[in-house]
């Protein structure tokens, strides 16, 4: 059962995804909440798996929420809702831990799958969206000339083509093809990637690999 908690402040945006969510055998809602502060608090309290998380709220915002929740121990993954895709609480929020991200319209069947996808260890986040978010925030990624962080050091050839390839949108599948390699072993090249880095899934690879200059947005393509 994946368990999932719902955090906007509109109520009657809550009431449709807990219907929709209800509807599903495998997924229960465990907790509601209308700001994050309360969703950090219930996050502390309730066993979950995942966090529908909207962004724009009062007391605190979901970026900070995201944070806080994020940087627990043994914290659920963060699906961030948007009404706008190029927004600067999206961006900031995939860098504070969100596995991704999705518009408050999205269809009933991409949300569930999203959920899926999420709890299952992928990340949601449209390739194309990604580097429109970063051309349009590219203001805050290292100029070219920055250095590269240390611990890249640390992969081996095959993970350092593996992390540039997840950071341009590819899936494992065509990572696979791209790279003449089995799925299962780009997973498993994967697993290494986070596991060195210190990094959780494949957003937080997208955001390391720009931050530290390995993919720009006009190299994306």
């Amino acid at each position: 059962m994946i368990r999932v908690m719902l955090v906007d402040d509109q109520a009657l945006l809550r009431v449709g995804f807990r219907m929709v969510l209800s509807a599903q055998p495998d997924i229960q809602v465990v907790a509601e909440v209308g700001d994050g502060a309360a969703a950090v608090e219930a996050a502390r309290t309730i066993e979950m798996d995942i966090v529908l998380m909207d962004v724009r709220m009062p007391v605190m915002d979901g970026v900070e929420a995201t944070r806080l929740i994020c940087a627990a121990a043994d914290r659920p993954r963060v699906l961030i809702l948007t009404t706008f895709d190029l927004d600067d609480y999206v961006f900031a929020a995939l860098k504070a831990g969100a596995s991704g991200f999705l518009l408050k319209d999205v269809p009933p069947a991409d949300l569930i799958s999203a959920i899926h996808s999420v709890h299952s260890g992928d990340a949601v986040v449209a390739p194309s969206t990604t580097r429109r978010l970063l051309e349009r925030f590219t203001v805050h990624l290292p100029s070219p000339g920055t250095a590269e962080p240390a611990a890249l050091g640390g992969l081996t050839a095959r993970e350092r083509e593996v992390l540039v390839l997840v950071a341009r949108g590819l899936s494992n599948g065509e990572i696979a093809d791209r790279l003449d390699l089995a799925e299962a072993t780009v997973k498993t090249h994967l697993g290494r990637v986070l596991a060195k880095l210190g990094l959780r899934d494949r957003a937080q690879v997208v955001v390391y690999a720009y931050e530290s200059g390995l993919v720009t947005p006009h190299s994306a393509g």
